[in-house]
């Protein structure tokens, strides 16, 4: 797991749909790699919250709109998250781009959503690898429901089982790093590192080897 052309941090941005254990997931993620000696930063979409919960509760009546307040969002983190991506080896996000391409895009005409595609690669930073914690909406509802905040917006069976599609579709076709959320946070830590490049040395002991 290296640097792109030696220019900035390697990005990864974990999805999945709502009650998946993204939060969970970045955190135990972020842990285990700082232990192989990387630098790591956390970051989570939205940046700004008030403006994430415009954009959920806008998305429920107009997708498109939705999206574009997403896109927003993310276009007003950009600087910060290239300063996070100058200055450690890995930046973990909790979502990224694919969050509008699935929530909001699979909710729009194929006009709209390569629209969506563009606006997404205008606004940010793509990640290099993606995580998707893979979850029946089903069980994702379960989780959600016992939350202390309860449900979101767009938190609701019908529009959890189009995304999860989406999110599927998404996978196939840029060959992202698929495990199920079913199982132990551990494991999936496990399966996810076993599946990445191999971790780069610590600096201190690569000059201490040269």
């Amino acid at each position: 797991m290296t640097r792109r052309s030696g220019r900035r941090g390697l990005l990864i941005a974990v999805e999945g749909v709502d009650g998946a254990g993204k939060s969970t997931l970045v955190r135990a993620l972020a842990t285990a790699l700082r232990r192989r000696g990387q630098t790591v930063a956390l970051r989570r979409e939205p940046a700004d919250p008030a403006l994430g919960l415009l954009a959920q509760r806008a998305s429920r009546i107009d997708p498109w709109t939705g999206g574009v307040y997403f896109t927003l969002d993310r276009s007003r983190a950009r600087t910060a998250l290239a300063k996070d991506l100058a200055s450690h080896e890995v930046v973990v996000t909790d979502r990224s781009l694919y969050s509008t391409l699935a929530y909001q895009g699979s909710a729009v005409s194929v006009a709209e959503r390569r629209r969506l595609v563009a606006l997404q690669r205008a606004a940010t930073i793509e990640p290099d690898r993606v995580i998707l914690l893979d979850l029946p909406p089903a069980q994702a509802l379960q989780r959600v429901g016992v939350r202390a905040s309860g449900r979101g917006p767009l938190e609701r069976r019908t529009i959890l089982r189009r995304v999860a599609t989406a999110y599927r579709s998404l996978a196939r076709s840029h060959g992202w790093i698929v495990v199920d959320a079913r199982r132990p946070t551990g494991e999936i830590v496990r399966q996810i590192l076993d599946r990445l490049e191999p971790p780069r040395r610590p600096r201190s002991a690569a000059r201490r080897r040269s």
